[in-house]
């Protein structure tokens, strides 16, 4: 008799999980035998006999189909999504609606079986073409777990507190892979990180006060208080948080460093953790680490044609040293990983040496600096020379060790990349005779600095036209026509949407290595940089100022202007 469609598949499945070393073919025949008694599927069958696990099946079909897989066990869900896929669709046809992105019209959902033609057409229709599906691979029970968790309990934050009653609280159910979901404080934590990444905030603050926790996020380098909370609700809160970062609960005394992952708004979000012990209680303050925003196209940068280019014959030269400067926070990191992933090519190899490393890329060989097998910077530089780089990445320069052995690497044949906190991109020139590098060697190995600072972009849709004020007038002319925050519903009210880069770049030449080499002033440093007629911060700030995409007060807030105004 010849095989039906189904032995056929069966067949082909199990061949594939032969051939991927992931079962015997004595035990796929064994699964085949008692699939002909109880038929069931096969996958789900050599689950309950101990063959495979549910993410073994899931990875081999994930290879083999080319699908995106998820693990739902670290996942946080929007309610949002939740609304709209019914739990009887969900338990019917094994999904699990993840995230739901309003501005591009797109729904993430999980499912045990992307092939499911059945499944889909019944959430397309009930979704009425309002949102694309993006699929992810997730194992069937994982899924049904996942369903059980979700369904029947509140997600939102209002919804949530309103659910918490201040008393005694379950601490056992806040420890990872518990299963009491029904605990409010564990959906609490996971609808405030769900919350401040969807509103694109770059960190978190619970600040506990005599009285209250107060919870602020920094949204383009700004913090702004979304929260205020009971005290008694801290104590559980900080339990959960500790636990999900690998902390010591039982420690509050001293201060504590961790991190986690979570899979939020459909992509994977690294958080890294820091508890403080304050006054009022212990002060935590998480970085949010989204992959999906750190790493921009050179492009998008928003550089002049001209320091584009200019940039571009910087990162063209293959020794050398590269310099980034500026406070923290104004995106140094950011504008390294851009010209890291420009250059990033079968033919060459890049290492770095970060602390931590945040963003992981393809290809490139990324490495953390390590207090407990002493690695720090200068050694962990010594060690990748042997390791055939072409190009090295130095998170900081921060002692002597460390530039010298920059240095070392630039001047031996490598393409070094790092960052220093001074105010300017020549103030990196002093800063490295502080650090007691020899003019000799600093002249003819340093590529170029550049030094950078963060800036709020106008609301387009509520910006408003004004006259320039005394200073601004100053500096912009009377006539200038500039533009002030407004505020909007689309803005959230702040009149400012996202952040871009301003920038000043100085590229070394003959000029200015004569003038390192014998050790000029800062002063000097600057006007031969006028003379070369390389912009400056303010020039570029008040450039953007001019153009409508920010205001002069908020210029004024991260930049100094005061010398121009002199």
């Amino acid at each position: 008799m010849p095989a039906t469609g189904r032995e056929r598949s069966n067949k082909l499945f199990g061949q594939l999980l032969i051939e991927k070393g992931v079962v015997s073919e004595d035990q796929l025949r064994i699964a085949l035998l008692e699939q002909g008694k109880n038929h069931l599927r096969l996958g789900k069958l050599m689950v309950g006999m101990g063959f495979l696990t549910e993410g073994m099946i899931r990875d081999v079909i994930s290879e083999s189909m080319g699908q995106e897989t998820v693990d739902l066990s670290r996942v946080v869900v929007d309610a949002a999504a939740i609304k709209l896929i019914s739990q009887e669709i969900a338990r019917r046809h094994q999904v699990l609606p993840l995230s739901l992105d309003r501005s591009s019209r797109m729904l993430t959902l999980a499912i045990s079986n992307p092939e499911n033609i059945i499944a889909l057409d019944q959430v397309k229709a009930l979704l009425q073409d309002d949102y694309e599906l993006h699929l992810l691979l997730a194992g069937e029970s994982e899924i049904m777990h996942a369903i059980d968790q979700y369904y029947g309990f509140e997600l939102s934050i209002e919804g949530i507190l309103q659910e918490i009653e201040p008393g005694e609280i379950e601490y056992t159910a806040l420890q990872v892979g518990v299963t009491e979901f029904s605990q409010p404080v564990v959906r609490l934590i996971d609808a405030l990180l769900s919350d401040a990444v969807q509103r694109g905030a770059s960190d978190i603050h619970f600040e506990p006060e005599h009285s209250f926790l107060r919870i602020r996020c920094r949204i383009d380098g700004v913090l702004r208080q979304v929260r205020s909370l009971h005290k008694s609700y801290w104590s559980p809160m900080v339990v959960r948080l500790k636990v999900m970062s690998g902390m010591n609960i039982a420690e509050n005394r001293a201060p504590q460093d961790g991190r986690f992952s979570l899979r939020l708004s459909g992509r994977p979000i690294d958080f890294r953790v820091s508890a403080e012990p304050t006054t009022h209680g212990e002060n935590i303050v998480l970085r949010i680490l989204d992959r999906q925003k750190g790493i921009i196209p050179l492009e998008d940068l928003g550089l002049e044609q001209e320091e584009f280019e200019m940039l571009n014959f910087m990162i063209a030269k293959p020794e050398g040293i590269i310099l980034v400067t500026g406070p923290t926070g104004s995106g140094k990191t950011t504008t390294l990983y851009s010209i890291l992933s420009r250059i990033n090519t079968e033919a060459v190899n890049i290492m770095t040496l970060e602390d931590p490393v945040e963003y992981p890329m393809s290809m490139i060989r990324q490495a953390s600096v390590n207090e407990m097998v002493k690695l720090d910077f200068a050694s962990g530089i010594r060690s990748m020379l042997r390791q055939d780089p072409d190009i090295i990445l130095v998170g900081e320069i921060r002692d002597q060790p460390t530039a010298v052995m920059a240095f070392r690497a630039a001047m031996t044949g490598h393409q070094v990349y790092t960052t220093l906190h001074t105010n300017s991109a020549i103030g990196a020139i002093p800063r490295m005779f502080d650090l007691g590098i020899h003019p000799d060697i600093m002249a003819g190995n340093i590529i170029g600095m550049i030094a950078q600072r963060l800036v709020r972009r106008l609301c387009l849709h509520c910006r408003k036209a004004v006259e320039p004020g005394l200073e601004a007038a100053r500096l912009l002319g009377e006539k200038a026509r500039i533009y002030k925050a407004a505020g909007c519903e689309i803005c959230d009210f702040q009149g400012y949407s996202g952040r871009f880069a301003v920038m000043e770049i100085v590229r070394m030449d003959e000029d200015f290595d004569d003038l390192i080499a014998r050790r000029g002033t800062l002063r000097e440093m600057r006007v031969l940089a006028r003379e070369k007629k390389f912009r400056m911060l303010s020039q570029n700030a008040i450039r953007h100022v001019l153009s409508g995409t920010t205001s002069f007060e908020e210029i004024a807030r991260v930049i100094d202007l005061t010398g121009r105004l002199a």
